[in-house]
């Protein structure tokens, strides 16, 4: 299903993966709201949601993150909170560079905070993200937490 042999690894060891056809499954493509292919889904069935969605292509090093996000949030949908932060942190240590890392460290951050009820995790997490990503969408989120 995937060409790029780290990504196949990744994605066999944490998902189970499911290919919709938008020519053979319309129906389906549009039960699960896909506007654009790809668009890779993390699903919890237990609660029939969507926890995380890819809509287009990325390169490995940007996809990568994205699907640890999407694991993060599978965990953090579930109210796992050490999981979660476990998976979001991953992400943003692995791929520091990659434009999911901000979006990583925030909910990191809230997952932390979630587990412990602890305001400093906040804090925290607003100081990290301003400080390593200061442009991002992600720092202007945290903001009020600085």
């Amino acid at each position: 299903m995937y060409p790029d042999r780290d990504v196949a690894a990744f994605v066999s060891a944490n998902f189970v993966p499911a290919r919709i056809h938008i020519k053979e499954q319309p129906q389906t493509f549009k039960r699960f709201g896909a506007e654009w292919t790809p668009t890779i889904l993390t699903w919890d069935p237990a609660s029939n949601a969507e926890r995380h969605r890819i809509e287009g292509f990325l390169p490995k090093e940007e996809f990568l993150p994205q699907l640890m996000i999407g694991r993060g949030q599978f965990a953090f949908g579930r109210a796992q909170w050490d999981q979660a932060e476990k998976f979001f942190k991953e992400a943003a240590e692995r791929f520091p560079a990659s434009d999911a890392a901000a979006e990583a460290v925030y909910w990191a951050g809230v997952s932390r905070y979630k587990k412990t009820g602890d305001a400093s995790a906040l804090r925290e997490t607003g100081g990290i993200l301003r400080e390593r990503y200061p442009q991002s969408v992600w720092a202007k989120k945290g903001s009020v937490w600085a």
